[in-house]
């Protein structure tokens, strides 16, 4: 069975990076590399990662008009990273050339392409959240909707809390890729997400990757932390 821990290396160094990366490599699939490492260490950290044979999850959440969505995906692409985010509300023009930017300039480097992951409602986010930037929607069809539009786009992938994936799986193609954050073991201190569910519970909604940030990062022991949580999915 394909690891599908992606660790995020939410750390504010290269150095801290690198020696969390080496440490859990062992037991994890892939990791993520968010805005607060990127804007520190730049392109070379990705570069570095790689070098080490790791797959790489570059979450910057792109979201700009579509030239400058494709211009971002395939700076990340030539990067050869294996999955990039955008986010879904940038809308289906700005979906579908990030999609295009991603199979063009893979193509043309000899690589392949990175999975354009359409970002539908962060798990920060509630009703009320939505409610303040004028949407009035349910949350639930909010995200239903986005997700339907990544799809029309051409998008090979979809990030949503836990929360959503069973509803999702039900109308959503097969080939369609889940990953999901807002994953917490229990034993976690109270923090910024707001729906969550455990490693086991989000896999058998249907999830194919689970971002785990804290409860490995946070770890007092972050490779034993992250082969608990393998074993929990068992």
């Amino acid at each position: 069975m394909r690891n599908p821990i992606i660790a995020a290396l939410d750390v504010p160094t290269a150095e801290q990076a690198l020696k969390l990366a080496q440490q859990i490599a062992p037991a994890v699939g892939a990791f993520k590399i968010g805005s607060e490492l990127f804007t520190s260490a730049g392109p070379d950290i990705v570069k570095k990662i790689r070098a080490t044979g790791a797959a790489v999850f570059l979450d910057l959440k792109f979201h700009d008009i579509p030239n400058t969505v494709a211009k971002g995906v395939a700076a990340a692409t030539r990067l050869d990273v294996q999955m990039i985010t955008i986010h879904t509300s940038g809308g289906l023009e700005m979906m579908r050339a990030a999609e295009e930017s991603a199979q063009k300039n893979a193509n043309q480097a000899g690589l392949s392409a990175p999975l354009v992951l359409g970002v539908t409602v962060l798990t920060s986010s509630d009703s009320h959240t939505l409610a303040e930037i004028g949407c009035q929607q349910d949350l639930g069809a909010q995200v239903e909707r986005l997700a339907n539009l990544a799809v029309k786009a051409g998008l090979r992938g979809l990030v949503c809390s836990p929360l959503e994936i069973a509803e999702l799986r039900e109308f959503l193609p097969s080939h369609i890729q889940i990953v999901t954050p807002g994953i917490r073991t229990g034993v976690e201190k109270a923090d910024d997400q707001k729906r969550t569910l455990s490693p086991r519970e989000a896999i058998q909604a249907g999830a194919n990757w689970l971002v785990i940030g804290r409860p490995i990062y946070a770890a007092e022991n972050p490779r034993l932390a992250a082969e608990k949580i393998i074993e929990s999915l068992g």
